[in-house]
């Protein structure tokens, strides 16, 4: 089946008891995307991941993976996917290449191909040499690459990955964001969680936003940042104090609101789109030079600080903490 949509999710719910970890959400994923699940620990995220991989059962609500009914047929919608637990499923006694061979030979790999893959994949995430160590040995971005180079032994349709690059260090987290993307290329589907909006924001082709156990928003990144975009802002940055001219500039150019963001920083907000030119005109009449004058759009921060009523900074506590919740 070559449908423009990989996965179908329809009123997916979970339920422990009295509590609700996920709520009646729906979503599709397009074939050879990349779709982000971004929310704080205890979200949904996991939970949603583990329900569409096989490892929980929904309270109800219905998955279709590749046209697959993947509640009632968990080991045919398997076959096609490649997983990537939030915390490493690999053998710390066997060295890096026997564990990829290992998994290999779980997806019914034939053993020259699982060598000559496990080799390739070793060459590709920088571990050729560590492919001789025990697993034991690794760091922790050696770790998380090992992981992914597992789940994609296989050469699986749909990857999916809880929480990629939570606890490792800046180098490894960019290499796998790269391996994202080629895998993409590749025309793999990636579905990844995290709570890491600086991944989502650049790797994501589509992302929903989950709190609560809800969708709260969905869209690609633009749509996203342009839900909360009201009006326009330019800054402007020059070689002489600009406070002086707050007021001048606010009365001068009507409907534009001015603050001052430093002695050498301004802002105009506008409804309406700021005309460039006569600022600058004006401001260099005042024997000022601007050094630059910038556009301000929103982060796809500020989106999910929005929607979901959430700091950032709650966010970053999680990250620092390094860990991922339902």
């Amino acid at each position: 089946m070559n449908t423009p949509d990989i996965v179908t999710v329809t009123n997916l719910s979970k339920h422990y008891g009295d509590f609700t970890a996920v709520n009646g959400i729906s979503f599709s994923i397009r074939r050879g995307e990349i779709f982000g699940f971004l929310g704080p620990n205890g979200a949904g995220k996991t939970t949603t991941i583990n329900m569409m991989i096989g490892l929980a059962r929904p309270s109800g609500g219905s998955i279709l993976i590749d046209g697959i009914d993947a509640v009632k047929n968990v080991k045919k919608a398997q076959s096609i996917m490649g997983i990537v637990p939030d915390e490493s499923n690999l053998y710390d006694e066997m060295d890096g290449f026997d564990n990829l061979c290992f998994c290999g030979s779980l997806y019914g790999m034939r053993k020259a191909l699982r060598e000559t893959r496990a080799k390739e994949l070793l060459e590709q995430f920088g571990l050729t040499q560590a492919g001789k160590r025990p697993f034991k040995a690794y760091s922790k971005g050696m770790r998380r690459k090992l992981t992914i180079a597992a789940g994609i032994i296989h050469k699986p349709e749909m990857l999916f990955l809880d929480e990629p690059t939570t606890g490792i260090d800046v180098e490894s987290a960019r290499q796998i964001r790269q391996l994202l993307l080629k895998l993409k290329q590749e025309g793999t589907t990636v579905f990844i969680t995290t709570h890491y909006i600086e991944d989502a924001e650049r790797i994501c082709d589509r992302i929903s936003f989950i709190a609560g156990g809800g969708i709260v928003a969905s869209g690609t990144v633009s749509e996203l940042m342009d839900s909360v975009s009201h009006g326009h802002s330019i800054r402007f940055t020059a070689d002489a104090n600009l406070k002086p001219l707050a007021g001048e500039l606010q009365a001068r150019f009507g409907g534009c609101t001015v603050k001052a963001e430093s002695d050498h920083a301004i802002t105009l907000f506008s409804e309406k789109r700021i005309a460039l030119s006569p600022v600058l005109q004006y401001l260099d009449g005042q024997g000022i030079s601007v050094f630059e004058a910038t556009e301000l759009r929103p982060s796809l921060e500020d989106v999910f600080v929005k929607v979901t009523g959430i700091e950032a900074a709650k966010l970053k506590k999680e990250k620092e903490k390094g860990g991922a919740g339902r």
